[in-house]
Order: C-alpha cells, then sequence, then structure tokens
C-alpha cells in the first residue's frame, strides 16, 4: 500500500470488510514519489521528516530523469538537478534553496536531529551544524549534554568553517559553545525619573551616557587613590 494506511485503519475499526482503492501498476521510484507526497499533506511534519522526504523524493526524480548530488551546498548548485529541484520546489511551495537546506539535515547524526525536532536546535544553525563530520557532531552533541547549551548561528557558522579546515576538536567546541553570547549579556536599567532631574534639559541621550561614564571614571580613580593611602 502507496497511500491510505490510516484510512484503511479507520476502516478496519469502523468494522468494514471493503474499502474503495485504486489498483495503479508502478515502479519503485513512483511508488516512492506518491507516498512522499501523501505523507507532506500531513498537518504538521517535523524538520527529520520534511528533510528525509524531500531527499527521497528527490532521489527518486532524478532517478527518473537527472542526478545530481544532493547535499553539495547549502545554497543548491547548477547541475543537471535543477529542473527536479525546481519541481519540487513550486509543488512545495518553497525556494530550490530552501529545498536543498532541508536535504542537508538528513546529514546530521539522530541525536542532533532529533534536538532540531524539539526545537532546542534552530533550523539555520543545524544546517550549519551539518556540516560537521560525524565524530565532530557527536563530540559537539556531548558538550551540549554537559554544558547545558546549544550554539547559535554564528557559532555553528565558525564551528563549520574550523571543520573545513581541519582545526576543530572537543576544546574548540567548548570553547565556542561557552563563551557568552551578546543576548546572554546581563544588562542594567536605570528608572529615566530618577536621573533625568541632574541633566540639563537639552542633553541628549550620548551626552547623559558620556557624564554618566565620565563620572564613574573619576569616581573609580578617587577610589583607588584612597586605596593606595
Amino acid at each position: 500500500m502507496v497511500s491510505g494506511h490510516r484510512r484503511k485503519k479507520a476502516s478496519e475499526l469502523a468494522g468494514m470488510e471493503t474499502i474503495p482503492c485504486l489498483v495503479r501498476e508502478l515502479d519503485d521510484d513512483q511508488a516512492t514519489i506518491i507516498m512522499v507526497d501523501s505523507n507532506l499533506q500531513r498537518e504538521y511534519i517535523s524538520p527529520s521528516e520534511k528533510a528525509f522526504a524531500y531527499k527521497m523524493k528527490l532521489e527518486a526524480m532524478n532517478r527518473q530523469g537527472q542526478r545530481t548530488d544532493l547535499t553539495r551546498s547549502q545554497v543548491g548548485n547548477k547541475s543537471a538537478a535543477k529542473k527536479s529541484s525546481e519541481i519540487l520546489a513550486e509543488q512545495m511551495g518553497e525556494s530550490k534553496n530552501q529545498i536543498f537546506r532541508y536535504v542537508r539535515l538528513t546529514e546530521l547524526t539522530p541525536p542532533i536531529l532529533e534536538m532540531v525536532d524539539d526545537k532546542r536546535i534552530a533550523f539555520n544553525p543545524a544546517v550549519e551544524l551539518s556540516y560537521l563530520a560525524e565524530k565532530e557532531q557527536q563530540a559537539l552533541f556531548e558538550t551540549m549534554q554537559a554544558e547545558d547549551c546549544t550554539p547559535s548561528l554564528a557559532q555553528a557558522q565558525r564551528m563549520k568553517k574550523m571543520s573545513q579546515e581541519g582545526r576543530l576538536n572537543t576544546d574548540v567546541i567548548y570553547t565556542i559553545l561557552t563563551e557568552e553570547k551578546p543576548n546572554q549579556k546581563e544588562k542594567m536599567s536605570i528608572q529615566r525619573e530618577r536621573i533625568d532631574r541632574f541633566f540639563p534639559r537639552d542633553f541628549s541621550e550620548k551626552q547623559k551616557e558620556d557624564l554618566i561614564v565620565q563620572l564613574l571614571e573619576n569616581w573609580y580613580k578617587r577610589r583607588q587613590r584612597e586605596h593606595e593611602r
């Protein structure tokens, strides 16, 4: 059975002995395309399901006509598979580049791919991480588990670059993952009404900031001199 498994199961539960069906003569690739199309009709499809579905359908389409390397680059390529990828993109309402980016996810190890499905790793960083070798991905997963953190897009891009240069190892992964991200830095805020009365009305925000920093520097220097006495 290529499609209709849930309808068949529902009919069995309803006590039906026969159900209407279409019998067609299909080769393996035709059956794969129909099966993938059926699965992609579901209301929610996880990133990994979509990735493997796109890859299976592209491979089947390419075997029927042209062929190419499906996972060569994140932005696709201009090889013989252009026609197949464009057709699939039109059918799915995605760009050709996005189709190839999804296919890249199939290069992730199962534990990391599961984190993508669970939305613990965002899609864009996951695409970059797919370029890491299997051993590097294993080291990355262990570090993420130990440090309870995941890479940002910028960190994933750096790891990909270092992997391509042959410089990525466990220590480097740890250093990159544990560095402080800009959005993790603590910010201090002061209520405007507490300080506005100390400034002239025509002071800009930049002038206020510069004056506060200058006063703090003077205070710090005075403290330093007092400690030296």
